[in-house]
Order: C-alpha cells, then sequence, then structure tokens
C-alpha cells in the first residue's frame, strides 16, 4: 500500500500575512462601539470608508486610501444620517459612490468628491425608505449597475433600483419577506441571480432575488449558521457558525440540495462569530474571528476533501471588523493576493494586512496567482437584470499596461436630472428624448403588458403655439412626446404612481393566493389525519 501524505501540494502553501508598519496604517479613528456582527469598514482603490463612534447622531469617517498615519480628530465625515450607522459599502462600478445604513430606518448614497471629504457632508444623492424598523445590512449587485440589496429589523429584504431619478425612493423593485427572525447575512452567487442569506432562527435559505421565490432552505440541526458566502465559481455555500455543543463550525454546501451538508468541521471553542472571506481567484478561503487576533486560510476545492488548512496569521490585537481591498487595487509587484483592514478598537487603529505568496522573482508579473479577475465594469443594467438577463462579472487583466476589452454592448450612463443641464441650448430635446426613451424600455421591460403606451399624450394646447421645432422632434399635430423637463417630470410620476398601483394590486393578489395555498394545504393534513 502506497503512503500519501497528510496535505495536498499546493502552491498557496506558504501564503504568510505581512502587517503594515505604524507610518502606513490609520491611527486615532474612533471606530464604532456598536455591537452588530458587521464590518463597519469598506475599501475601494481610491477610499476607505469606516463607520465612526460620534454623538447626536450617526456617521463614518472617509479617507483617501493614501492618507495614512495619525488622523485629525476633527477631520470631517459624513454625518447625515439620525442614528446610529451600522454598515458602509463602496458602489462596485463607481469608486465615487457609498451607500450607507442605519438605525434612522433609511438607506443613503453618497457621492465623495475626487479629492475626499473636506467639509462634513449631510445632504446625500438619494435616500431610499422603505423599510420600518433600522436597516443592519446593504450590498451591491455584483454584475449589474445601480443595484443594491437591503435587509432590517422589520425581516424584510429589498431591492433597490438606484438608476432612477427621484432623490427619495420609497417603493423597492422586489420585497422579499421570507424571514421570520433577522437577517444577519447576504452573499450574491457568481452572475448575481441567487442570493443567499442566514438569519437568527440559524437556517440557510437561497432565493431569487428579482421575484423573492424562495428556491432552498436548511434543515440541519448539527449546524447552526451565522455567515453565509457564495463560493461562486465552483457552485458552493460556505457557512460559519456554530454546533449544538455551542464549538465554532464551518460547513460546506450544495446550494440545489440544502438537506445535508457537503462538508462539516468545528474550528475551537470561542465565541465570536467568524467572518469568511472568499477569493475566486485563488481559491483561497480566510476566517477571520471577530475578537480574535489570527485569520485562517483554507484551500477550497471541487473535489474531497471540499475544506483544506492552509496557514494561520496571528496577531496580539483583536480585530472588531475588516475591509478587503478589491483585486484592481492589490500590489501585484510584492505577489499580493489578498488585502485587508483589520479595526483595532484598543488602539483606535486600522491594520492594512497584506496576504503574500513568497516568490523569488515577485517583480515579474506572477500570472499563475494573477489569472483574469472582476474588474470595475458592470455587465448589465439594472433594467436588463430585472428583465431576466444574467451576466458574469466583465474580467480585467491585472498586468500592468494591459487593457481587456469589455465583452458585452456598452451599457447606458446613469442619468439624472443634470443630464438635462448638460448640453446647450440646442441640444436640450435631443436629451430629453433619450432620457423619456430611457424610461420608457426600462418600464416596458419591467411591465411590458401594465404601462400605458405614452406615444398616445395629447399636447397641451395652451403651450403648443410656443413650441420651436427642431428636427429631432415631429410636429406638434402628430402627437410628439413633452418637450419640457417639467412637463416629462409630470409625465414620469404619473407613470410612476400607475406603477404603484398595479405592483399594489400584485401583491395582494400574491397574498390572496398564498393563503389560498394555506387553506388548501391544512385542508390536506386534516384529511390525512382524518383517515
Amino acid at each position: 500500500m502506497s503512503w500519501c501524505p497528510p496535505y495536498r501540494s499546493s502552491k498557496f502553501r506558504h501564503v504568510y500575512g505581512k502587517a503594515s508598519t505604524k507610518d502606513h496604517g490609520y491611527h486615532g479613528i474612533p471606530i464604532t462601539h456598536s455591537v452588530h456582527d458587521n464590518h463597519y469598514c469598506s475599501v475601494n482603490p481610491r477610499f476607505i470608508a469606516i463607520v465612526t463612534e460620534c454623538s447626536g447622531g450617526g456617521a463614518f469617517l472617509v479617507l483617501s486610501i493614501h492618507h495614512t498615519g495619525k488622523v485629525d480628530p476633527h477631520h470631517p465625515r459624513v454625518c447625515g444620517h439620525s442614528a446610529r450607522v451600522l454598515d458602509v459599502k463602496w458602489n462596485p462600478f463607481d469608486d465615487h459612490c457609498i451607500a450607507s445604513c442605519s438605525e434612522d430606518c433609511t438607506v443613503k448614497l453618497w457621492d465623495i468628491p475626487t479629492n475626499g471629504v473636506h467639509q462634513n457632508m449631510t445632504l446625500p444623492r438619494k435616500v431610499l425608505q422603505g423599510h420600518s424598523r433600522r436597516v443592519n445590512l446593504i450590498e451591491w449587485h455584483p454584475t449589474a449597475r445601480d443595484l443594491l440589496v437591503s435587509s432590517a429589523y422589520d425581516y424584510k429584504v429589498m431591492v433597490w433600483d438606484v438608476s432612477v431619478c427621484d432623490s427619495v425612493l420609497r417603493n423597492p423593485v422586489c420585497v422579499i419577506s421570507l424571514h421570520t427572525e433577522l437577517v444577519l447575512s447576504m452573499s450574491f452567487n457568481n452572475d448575481g441571480s441567487s442570493l443567499a442569506t442566514t438569519s437568527l432562527d440559524k437556517k440557510i435559505r437561497v432565493m431569487d432575488p428579482r421575484t423573492g421565490r424562495l428556491i432552498q432552505v436548511s434543515s440541519s440541526k448539527h449546524h447552526r449558521a451565522n455567515k453565509v458566502v457564495f463560493i461562486g465559481d465552483q457552485n458552493m455555500l460556505f457557512s460559519t457558525g456554530s454546533s449544538p455543543w455551542n464549538q465554532r463550525q464551518i460547513t460546506l454546501w450544495d446550494p440545489d440540495d440544502l438537506s445535508e451538508p457537503l462538508s462539516e468541521e468545528e474550528v475551537d471553542g470561542a465565541a465570536g462569530v467568524l467572518f469568511p472571506f472568499y477569493d475566486p481567484d485563488t481559491h483561497i478561503l480566510y476566517l477571520a474571528g471577530k475578537g480574535d487576533g489570527n485569520i485562517r486560510y483554507y484551500e477550497i476545492s471541487s473535489e474531497k476533501p471540499y475544506v483544506q488548512f492552509l496557514t494561520e496569521y496571528y496577531s496580539l490585537l483583536p480585530q472588531k471588523g475588516l475591509g478587503v481591498m478589491p483585486k484592481r487595487g492589490l500590489d501585484v509587484s510584492s505577489c499580493e493576493v489578498f488585502r485587508f483592514y483589520r479595526l483595532v478598537t484598543v488602539k483606535d487603529l486600522v491594520e492594512p494586512l497584506s496576504m503574500i505568496v513568497p516568490r523569488r522573482s515577485p517583480k515579474t508579473f506572477q500570472d499563475d496567482i494573477f489569472p483574469m479577475t472582476a474588474g470595475n465594469e458592470a455587465a448589465l443594467t439594472a433594467q436588463q437584470w430585472l428583465s431576466g438577463i444574467n451576466r458574469g462579472p466583465v474580467l480585467m487583466c491585472l498586468k500592468p499596461g494591459t487593457n481587456v476589452a469589455n465583452p458585452y454592448p456598452e451599457t447606458l450612463p446613469r442619468r439624472g436630472l443634470s443630464s438635462f443641464q448638460s448640453g446647450g441650448p440646442g441640444e436640450t430635446g435631443s436629451t430629453e428624448q433619450a432620457f423619456l426613451q430611457e424610461q420608457l424600455a426600462y418600464q416596458d421591460a419591467k411591465y411590458p403588458r401594465e404601462v400605458a403606451d405614452l406615444s398616445g399624450w395629447q399636447p397641451d394646447e395652451t403651450q403648443a403655439p410656443g413650441w420651436a421645432y427642431t428636427p429631432h422632434c415631429c410636429e406638434p399635430s402628430e402627437c410628439p412626446p413633452p418637450r419640457t423637463e417639467s412637463e416629462l417630470l409630470q409625465a414620469f410620476y404619473r407613470q410612476q404612481e400607475e406603477i404603484r398601483g398595479l405592483r399594489d394590486q400584485l401583491n395582494q393578489k400574491t397574498v390572496q393566493i398564498t393563503q389560498l395555498e394555506l387553506e388548501i394545504k391544512n385542508t390536506r393534513n386534516h384529511m390525512r389525519a382524518t383517515f
């Protein structure tokens, strides 16, 4: 019988963590004292955002990624929330847009200036008002532009299309009411067609985020799930939680069958929540415990054993949360494959931690550890995704000087009210027409049978004599579309009201159908028990 080694050969077996020096950390930051199991930190190649402690409302700090060292205690902050901020997330396709959620029951979108925040920001670009209780989690869609998911203490998950021009949004495109307890984590799969969640009932749910339809729910009594993440490139789910004996536990699942896990392993007996972070390029999964100073690394494969322990990083400083730098912000010349930003509350410190693969020639680009990775271009618009299209992320090459063309047709730019003012006087008609056509295409894609045709509008007789002819529009007698900004907005708002009414009718019918299904189920159970 041949001898087999107790470990599997891996080029990532010697990955090690390298903490930054004191000059390259962020010192003097009053990190929030909130007890929620969130990260409180979000990073992109330009900025780092940290939720801070403050009195009289909620705020978070936005610093340039190069603004290291001692931070001024009076540094301007983003302080537009009226209660404590619970989560922040950068838009993956816009390095200057960040979303925040708060105990004031709102989600807000902020536009950060190119040169950073130099005075307190109190006015957001958009406010999302749909939840009735405090909002604890937000996630951006991984491939579609302007799609945001939020979860709150009202046990609802809401999907928002933030590309619409309204500054205050009250009606999400989808409301998912599958949970009976607080949602603890959310994770999209590779193309954003499925959403996995965990909640206080310790179950994992996989659902369709477009319709809210439940696809799978776990039923294991040996694993109480707390956090979940999609292993998207291998069609698996990874969750952390605890066993019935209160041992911290990691579990691997098949998202198409959550009745039994593929793999289950106990980690230790500590009490802190384990945060999972997955790198699809290297297939490495990092486990960082809240209140721990160590970070464990595992390699995930599609064959048994599915989870292989690699090594561990140790530190004497415990972490409250962690931010992760996107791959396009890493230093490939030093073979850096992952970078954390650890929140160390005992020292008011944010400490960068680089995961490095040792190589003899690190200055040479290592294409075996830096394959094509997800970039900062969206694969599709929110309207395309809502119409049922699924696309994987647009990939980019990390090798300096290499450009990869977007394989998908160019998506429409984000439009708002400012687009009416971008052109000269002679461009107003064409700009308004383009905006109207875009809105009509969006509504036709979402509600093809429910929205009235705008081409049948009759012109306003009081304003018809004052119209000026341009080659971009037809004559007034041919039923032209609204030409002024106020007319266009009035028409758009009327259309939105019609859509809200139709959506309410649809929701009522859905509730009636659900009640009928429950009555049928109860009748069947009663008949079975009787006979």
